[in-house]
């Protein structure tokens, strides 16, 4: 740092106090954001873990934010529920309870047919519409007077004067009274069907009917005669029910014991002309014989086929080997005999010739042998032929006499068809006729008793407070629906507010890093106190934007730096005195301008002269030396904005400006520039083009976005180095804990102390700087 050159050291010549080409600096290539934080430029989206109760911390924080609001609507409507409540009519309720039980008679007997599903349920719909019909009301206001219908409607049938005149000369009623009789009946008609109620009571029989008037005795009167005309109308139609049905079942029994006699007639008759004694006996009968008959035929059956087995093998072998053969004894002892005598002859072969007379004579005993055994095996066979032919005459015989059955069970058949019809015509008509009989002896004892299924199990009492309005109740659902329309309110002021809020919507909206954090103050005194004071978080804000600055580029913070605005009172100015300061801390000499050249205000914060500075240079009145000022700061010198000029424009955008920035940067460590606003003049444009870098200062919940996108874009078009943004005046309260932002940095001062540093309103929590956090990890 010794080594720097002097600042008040403006020698040489003019080509060598040109302005040396602009050095373009690179900025930090951003990597990706860490995890839990939006990339730049792209739309912000809290972190996924714990984003339910961020999103509740967020609503909740909406509402504390405009808590006026809600609570002024919240008031309105409890004073509106409140004059509603005293200006209304009151209302008396009176209460009859009702026992209304399921019909104990019916005409027919239905439940052995269909199991009437939901028939209950029908049953007490169907009588909750009765008791709000008209005909019942129309019975009910039948029973009032002419003086009851005035007096329960609010009108009159004729004035008090034709009251006395008709009393003085007798007159008779005009016809025109009658109407209004009948207008007077309509109307309390409709007043007792509106204001009628009927409610079930869960799980039960029971009914509360009740009626609702100004007035507590016609509200009891009106509600007992409803249900007392509900219990006679029941008891009416029962009786009416009964005669109907008695009458009903009269005639039908007339006409079923008609059906009856011709049913039965007709089933004799044809029994007789058919020659049918029983049916179904008969029929038992013959399929006994038929199945008896079905068995022998297969027996028979089984014993021709062995028989015919027996003899087609008999036929087709010697027979020898038939089982009747060998269980003959005689034939087996003939077949010994022989083989005796051939054993013998084939012993004595061998002594004589076959032609010696004792062998000739066993020869013939052989042959004898022979001839008796084939005579044995024939007999055998005529008898197997014998057997075969009986069981085929037999098996014919059954088969004949099994199809004789069968022919007869079908006759029987054709014939008891229509018999079983005309008999199940007879049965149908004697079941119904007993049932109806039954049912016309039932309906005639119900009839005879008189019972009702509806009773009252409570007169209705005379009210003695009102049922509505009710104050609690009022208040309760203005207080909720004022809750309601402020929430809307509150939420509908924060979707139209299109200010800047939080940093993310900086980064999301505008493509720019948050370099910084300023909190609010309450007012100039605290904020320069709080910037006097090194351990005030409005001081570490500062220093945490002088780090984010050093990190802003690839060679570190921009020699020269531009601090503006979109719109005034953004607090750029004092903005560009803290930058400048917290560089000097650092040892290092800066050099801070206040090219405001239409409202300057460092001046008065420095007390400095304003008397020479910018405009002097500008205009080649004085050397930049000249108009140099030193500050209370250790390296920090200050050049004033001088008189104002009428064409700032035009001197900004001359080769001077862009000269005493080549040299200063040259001279000094870092230069700052408190720039105009962006918008509506060209002077901030036009200094953004002739330095390194360029700070937005964009004012919390203040600046609006499309000012804010304008002011950008104007800078992007004057080709301006863009190093980020500053939220200043940022209020963490506002937008609520969940964002984390506040400045109090107890480390280092005091750590583990409980002091917060707060101004005004504000009180931060001992957090770190999140924007310095992204740049070290960046």
């Amino acid at each position: 740092m010794n080594n720097q050159p002097d600042p008040n050291d403006w020698t040489g010549t003019p080509q060598e106090r040109m302005p040396a080409p602009r050095r373009e600096r690179e900025p930090v290539p951003w990597k990706p954001a860490p995890a839990g934080y939006p990339a730049y430029g792209a739309d912000y989206d809290a972190p996924e873990e714990g984003n339910f109760v961020h999103d509740l911390w967020r609503y909740f924080w909406i509402l504390f934010r405009h808590r006026w609001v809600v609570l002024g609507i919240t008031v309105f409507f409890l004073c509106a529920g409140l004059l509603i409540t005293f200006l209304s009519t009151p209302i008396y309720r009176a209460s009859v309870t009702l026992q209304i039980d399921r019909e104990p008679a019916r005409i027919l007997n239905m439940e052995q047919v269909q199991a009437d599903i939901g028939s209950e349920r029908l049953f007490y719909a169907t009588q909750y519409e009765i008791l709000k019909s008209r005909s019942l009301a129309e019975q009910v206001v039948s029973n009032f007077s002419v003086a009851d219908l005035e007096q329960f409607t609010g009108q009159n049938v004729i004035s008090p004067w034709a009251r006395i005149w008709r009393t003085l000369t007798g007159a008779n009623a005009p016809e025109d009274e009658e109407v209004d009789v009948a207008r007077l009946q309509s109307a309390a008609v409709g007043q007792v069907m509106r204001r009628l109620t009927v409610q079930p009571v869960a799980t039960s029989r029971v009914v509360r009917l009740s009626y609702d008037y100004p007035d507590a005795g016609w509200a009891q009167r009106v509600a007992n005669s409803v249900a007392n005309t509900y219990v006679s109308l029941t008891l009416d139609r029962r009786f009416e029910a009964s005669s109907y049905a008695r009458d009903f079942l009269e005639e039908r029994l007339k006409e079923l014991k008609l059906k009856l006699e011709d049913s039965e007639a007709e089933l004799v008759a044809y029994a007789q002309r058919e020659g049918i004694v029983n049916v179904d006996e008969r029929k038992s009968l013959v399929s006994s014989e038929l199945e008896t008959l079905s068995g022998q035929l297969g027996d028979a059956s089984r014993a021709r086929l062995t028989a015919e087995q027996l003899l087609r093998q008999a036929e087709a072998t010697d027979g020898l080997a038939l089982p009747q053969i060998l269980a003959d004894e005689s034939i087996a002892k003939m077949r010994e005999r022989r083989a005796e005598l051939s054993a013998e002859y084939q012993d004595k072969l061998s002594f004589f010739k076959p032609d010696y007379p004792e062998m000739l004579k066993l020869q013939a005993q052989i042959t004898e042998t022979d001839r008796q055994i084939k005579e044995a095996v024939d007999i055998v066979r005529l008898s197997l032929r014998a057997d075969y032919e009986a069981l085929t005459a037999q098996e014919q015989s059954l088969q004949q006499e099994l199809e004789s059955l069968k022919t007869e069970v079908l006759d029987l058949e054709g014939r008891g068809i229509q018999y079983r019809i005309l008999q199940r015509e007879v049965d149908t008509n004697r079941e119904l006729y007993d049932g109806l009989l039954q049912r016309y002896k039932e309906v005639g004892v119900a009839g005879a008793v008189g019972t009702n299924n509806v009773s009252i199990v409570d007169q209705a009492a005379r009210p003695r407070a009102p049922f509505k309005p009710s104050l609690s109740k009022n208040l309760a659902l203005a207080f909720a629906f004022g809750l309601f329309c402020g929430g809307l309110a509150a939420f509908g002021i924060e979707f139209l507010d299109d200010t800047f809020k939080v940093p993310e919507e900086i980064e999301s909206n505008l493509g720019l890093p948050v370099l910084g954090i300023i909190p609010l103050s309450a007012d100039a005194g605290s904020l320069k106190t709080a910037l006097a004071d090194p351990r005030s978080s409005l001081s570490e804000a500062y220093r945490s934007l002088r780090t984010a600055l050093q990190f802003s580029t690839a060679d570190g913070a921009p020699r020269t730096v531009l601090v503006t605005s979109s719109r005034p009172g953004e607090g750029k100015s004092t903005t560009s005195l803290a930058v400048a300061r917290n560089f000097a801390q650092l040892g290092q000499k800066v050099l801070l301008i206040d090219a405001d050249l239409r409202n300057p205000s460092l001046h008065k914060v420095l007390s400095c002269a304003a008397s020479a500075g910018l405009s002097n240079y500008l205009t080649g009145n004085a050397m930049p030396s000249g108009v140099f000022q030193n500050t209370d700061d250790e390296g920090l010198t200050f050049m004033a904005c001088g008189p104002l000029p009428p064409n700032p424009a035009e001197l900004l955008a001359g080769p001077k400006m862009a000269s005493l920035l080549s040299v200063a940067s040259e001279k000094f460590d870092i230069v700052v520039i408190d720039g105009p606003p962006v918008m509506g003049i060209a002077d901030a444009p036009l200094l953004a083009s002739v330095t390194e870098g360029t700070l937005l200062v964009v004012e919390a919940g203040q600046t609006r976005r499309g000012v804010t996108q304008g002011a950008l874009k104007r800078l992007h078009f004057a080709r301006a180095q863009v190093v980020g943004a500053l939220l200043s005046k940022f209020n963490a309260r506002s937008v609520g804990h969940t964002y984390g932002y506040g400045y109090g940095y107890g480390y280092g001062y005091g750590y583990g102390d409980t002091e917060y540093y707060g101004y005004g309103t504000q009180s931060t929590p001992k957090l770190e700087d999140e924007s310095v956090e992204r740049l070290e990890k960046a």
